[in-house]
């Protein structure tokens, strides 16, 4: 049986920033390759480059050179909306500090990526709903954020991450700000959408939270340092 194409293919990329006479070389020659339903956790220490290898998986940046390949797409040379139609189409995005939306309720914050692909009300509220009954927030549907525990807000935001049933979710540091209870909470969620053949890919500085994952992915200087797929 012929394997499944790689989700993600990064082929020899370089992220170089310039700042006057500064120049910053964030990643050096990255190779590295993302199956489907890889569970993925990228560690490193600080200024090593996670966070700009994290900004080119999501799209959010582009490699000064190298290619990027998403699904079968080169996306490292799309302009700005073309990139911009991949980030909605084929991707999901959790962040440490939820970047939920204060004034919507937790069922709209759901519903916003689909907002923008101009999906029909009904058929936006009905997967907004199936989503949140698989993160546990059924009965929280018409709640603020505010109303929320961070456990909680982290919950919608994943919710959020999954409504457009994207290729892969990218998280940064995704329990970051939560007590130890809520962070294990999440990371079970995590470990459900695992088992349901997600692909995810997240970066974290802690140990126990990489344990948890398939595979861990190491960068010193902007290069992969090592990657190993754990049992």
């Amino acid at each position: 049986m012929t394997p499944p194409a790689p989700i993600v293919s990064l082929r020899a990329v370089r992220r170089i920033y310039r700042m006057g006479e500064v120049v910053v070389e964030a990643l050096r020659g990255v190779e590295l390759s993302v199956d489907p339903a890889d569970y993925v956790s990228i560690m490193g220490p600080s200024g090593c480059g996670k966070s700009t290898l994290l900004n080119v998986l999501g799209c959010l940046d582009r490699p000064t050179s190298g290619s990027y390949f998403l699904g079968g797409e080169d996306v490292s040379t799309m302009d700005d909306d073309a990139l911009s139609s991949v980030r909605s189409r084929r991707l999901g995005f959790v962040f440490q500090s939820y970047n939920l939306i204060q004034q919507l309720s937790v069922v709209e914050n759901i519903e916003v990526p689909l907002f923008y692909q101009g999906v029909e009300e009904a058929e936006s509220r009905r997967r907004a709903e199936e989503m949140s009954r698989l993160v546990g927030l059924e009965n929280r549907l018409h709640h603020r954020p505010y109303e929320l525990s961070g456990g909680q807000q982290q919950r919608v935001a994943i919710a959020r991450a999954l409504i457009n049933d994207p290729l892969m979710i990218l998280a940064d540091e995704p329990t970051g700000n939560l007590d130890s209870a809520s962070g294990v909470e999440i990371l079970k969620l995590f470990d459900r959408l695992r088992e349901m053949g997600k692909t995810l890919v997240l970066v974290t500085h802690d140990p126990d939270v990489s344990g948890r994952s398939g595979r861990t992915i190491r960068l010193r200087d902007g290069q992969v340092e090592s990657d190993v797929r754990h049992g």
